[in-house]
């Protein structure tokens, strides 16, 4: 198939990378000709996989109305917090009947609270939308490591497209009708990806992360539900399975921030360390915050990590506050 990734970053590279090597003709976009055109010169993304020189038959472009008119299937590979501009310089290219549209973005946009399948649809209308997620860095994807991702669509016939074009001895991918559960469970464990890198950084050990992981889960399950996602999605990959990724991994870009908030640094600073990269836990954080309150969920985790990341609260005091809640049931 004819498939364009729109989005040059570590994430976006590794998956055209992939689509390429199940012999598609795919293009990997980018937002600047600058660095495209060096892609094109090295067939590697020295930026954010340096170490990897790209499949010789990819494609490398900025000019977007090419190659999306080019395209069957669009790859959503820019951040969360981009994707409404991008769907915007999409739109007047896009054809709802030919396209199939697949989500990486993991994220909830800050100012309207959206997943990233309601804001396609306020711009492009409806369409064949789909979202995969799961555990899958792209420093491992891109080394064949043994992957398991979803594919979530409300069109069976969507899912399974997608699902063929991108599985392969290396990369499994299972399908899913919950594209509501998926987006969220892809988009809230980023949050607790920086706890759990808090507790990294104040070194409290196996026990207090095992319980934050366990809680995460339940407190994912419970706001999860109550946005529209089935509960037994966030039992498995783009729930459970891209957690434990996720609060673990040295990858992990949304650990790493937690890590040095643990460590005694400040946001600022640790954001100015990341550079470029982005860490979607941050600006989700912000988004689940207002959700659950707007729609009345208990969620103390994300409440106190939004006060550690927006109002300064010391990460140990933030601890001592999850200790010392009510004492209560496990199970709700």
């Amino acid at each position: 198939m004819n498939i364009a990734v729109l989005g040059d970053g570590a994430w976006g590279s590794a998956i055209a990378h992939h689509l390429s090597k199940n012999k598609h003709s795919v293009t990997l976009w980018g937002p600047f000709p600058d660095y495209i055109s060096e892609m094109r010169k090295t067939y590697s993304n020295p930026r954010f996989l340096p170490k990897i020189k790209f499949s010789d038959s990819m494609i490398f472009s900025s000019d977007l109305k090419e190659t999306i008119i080019k395209s069957e299937i669009l790859v959503l590979a820019l951040p969360s917090q981009y994707v409404r501009k991008l769907l915007e310089n999409m739109r007047p290219y896009f054809d709802k009947k030919k396209h199939i549209l697949v989500d990486l973005a993991k994220g909830i946009e800050v100012n309207t609270l959206k997943r990233m399948s309601e804001i396609v649809t306020e711009i492009l209308g409806e369409s064949n939308y789909s979202v995969l997620s799961g555990p899958s860095h792209a420093e491992e994807v891109i080394l064949n490591v043994p992957t398991v991702v979803v594919v979530a669509s409300k069109k069976p016939e969507i899912g399974k497209i997608v699902q063929t074009a991108f599985i392969n001895p290396t990369f499994r991918v299972y399908y899913s009708n919950d594209p509501t559960g998926v987006e969220l469970g892809g988009a809230l464990k980023n949050v607790y990806a920086v706890a759990a890198g808090v507790v990294d950084g104040m070194k409290l050990g196996d026990n207090s992360k095992a319980a934050l992981l366990t809680r995460s889960i339940a407190e994912m399950s419970r706001l999860g539900k109550a946005l529209g996602g089935g509960v037994e999605t966030f039992s498995g990959l783009s729930g459970i399975g891209d957690l434990i990724v996720t609060c673990y991994s040295k990858h992990s870009r949304n650990r790493f921030v937690g890590e040095k908030l643990g460590s005694g640094f400040t946001l600022e600073e640790v954001l100015k360390e990341l550079n470029m990269s982005v860490a979607e836990g941050v600006t989700t954080t912000k988004s689940a915050y207002q959700l659950a309150k707007k729609i009345n969920i208990e969620s103390p985790i994300i409440n106190e990590l939004y006060a550690a990341l927006y109002e300064d609260k010391n990460p140990q005091k933030c601890i001592n506050d999850l200790m010392s809640r009510t004492a209560t049931t496990e199970i709700y």
